[in-house]
């Protein structure tokens, strides 16, 4: 739907093109991602997905708030990332296995036995979450997700509302049976979500560019999933994670539309042609 939107979208931009080489490894990574059976897969397309929403995010590079805010997604992303390598060589050294079933087994089989050592474990975990926090822009990496917004419409639609974000629930519903068993990590899951939800909200209140209202809007409710998984309800995290994919891609296609139109009235000037005010 996204790339049909944009074939109309994009077809008087100079790197029409150059998009859709990015679209289609974007939507490559992604598939990549969510048909990934161990750790190691899912941390290469995980990287692979990071590049592409800093190639998407700065499109339109010469525009220097759209060079400055790939650098900010790019190296906020970092960060998680780091945490989610630690957090796997981590679960790695314990287990001694990437796979998710073995892991899951392995690691069962010596919380019963009482064989692991709990601190580490918990850091373990705290650092695989590391990752889900900075691709689902929860607290208190959600600094890039606003700025984000300087990318085409259809790239906003895509990273915000269906693939991007939803990287980091998708991986933190896998390693779901791995969490549970850890003592706290559960409710420090809650605690993120809770505090993102409501500072999402207050956010998205306070902002006069649709695309950012729009965005805020998308953090909150990506903290109402992360709630739900710290809760360890899978089922309406994931529900919820679908229907909000499909309503938020809907929105923003329309907010595309709406800046389209309003281009004719205010001339070409995305101050303008974004501010709900006007």
């Amino acid at each position: 739907l996204v790339l049909i939107y944009s074939d109309n979208y994009m077809v008087h931009d100079q790197g029409y093109l150059r998009f859709f080489a990015y679209m289609s490894f974007f939507s490559t990574s992604m598939l990549g991602l969510v048909t990934s059976s161990n750790l190691i897969q899912i941390y290469i397309f995980w990287e692979l997905v990071g590049v592409c929403s800093y190639l998407l995010i700065g499109f339109w590079f010469t525009r220097p708030l759209a060079a400055n805010a790939c650098q900010k997604a790019f190296v906020t992303n970092r960060v998680g990332d780091f945490g989610l390598l630690l957090g796997i060589l981590g679960f790695y050294w314990i287990t001694g296995s990437f796979e998710f079933r073995d892991l899951f087994e392995i690691f069962n089989n010596l919380i019963l036995k009482n064989g692991v050592n709990s601190p580490f474990v918990t850091l373990c975990a705290v650092l695989l979450f590391a990752g889900a926090v900075a691709k689902s822009a929860q607290f208190p990496l959600h600094v890039w997700l606003a700025d984000a917004m300087e990318g085409p419409t259809p790239i906003s639609a895509l990273i915000h509302a269906a693939t991007m974000v939803a990287a980091g629930i998708f991986l933190v519903a896998r390693l779901l049976p791995l969490f549970i068993v850890i003592p706290y990590i559960m409710n420090f899951i809650s605690l993120v979500g809770i505090i993102t939800v409501l500072l999402g909200a207050t956010l998205a209140l306070a902002q006069k560019d649709i695309k950012k209202g729009l965005a805020y809007s998308t953090m909150s409710q990506l903290g109402y999933m992360m709630l739900a998984l710290g809760m360890g309800s899978y089922r309406s995290a994931l529900f919820h994670l679908i229907t909000h994919a499909y309503s938020k891609a809907l929105l923003f296609l329309g907010s595309g539309s709406v800046i389209h139109s309003m281009e004719t009235v205010v001339g070409y000037s995305p101050d303008k042609s974004q501010n709900m005010v006007l």
